[in-house]
């Protein structure tokens, strides 16, 4: 029986699985986006934000906790030094899947997963909303109304031409 079997096994034993994972991670620590399938990204989410979260609280005993998942020294000094810093006010949902189609070749789900905090096309587009909601006041109505006259005083010439 399968009973509370519920993760996604991804066709492999659970040593490649684990290795598997931990390279991931240590990839997405690095570079802040990864490319790679639907269901690696879910694997990888579960795997990854537990460890950000543990990255909040800088500890020997944290860090040793951490580098037993990553093996990696290089990503823990990105993670504590870095990551956390960004990531300390937020109370979890540290990474963000967005999918991008399917593979040529095996036509695979694929999408690319990232750091929420570190994107920077969201962040800009975040500013422009802000910029682009605000209303018009009565004081800028004149300045727009006076704007508008002097476009038809340009082709003026052009229609008295015409006319002739």
């Amino acid at each position: 029986m399968r009973h509370n079997k519920k993760f996604n096994h991804l066709g492999r034993t659970a040593s490649h699985r684990n290795a598997m994972l931990a390279n991931m991670a240590c990839s997405l620590i690095k570079h802040k986006r990864i490319t790679t399938t639907v269901a690696k990204a879910k694997a990888l989410k579960k795997y990854v934000e537990p460890l950000l979260t543990k990255s909040k609280n800088d500890t020997t005993n944290s860090r040793r906790v951490v580098f037993s998942y990553l093996q990696d020294k290089y990503a823990i000094t990105e993670l504590f030094k870095e990551i956390s810093v960004k990531i300390a006010d937020r109370p979890g949902g540290y990474t963000r899947i967005i999918k991008t189609g399917n593979r040529l070749g095996d036509n695979a789900e694929m999408c690319f997963i990232e750091l929420v905090d570190f994107d920077e096309n969201m962040a800009k587009e975040k500013v422009a909303k802000k910029a682009t909601r605000t209303r018009r006041s009565k004081k800028n109505a004149p300045a727009a109304e006076a704007a508008a006259p002097e476009a038809p005083a340009t082709d003026a010439p052009a229609e008295e031409a015409k006319a002739e």
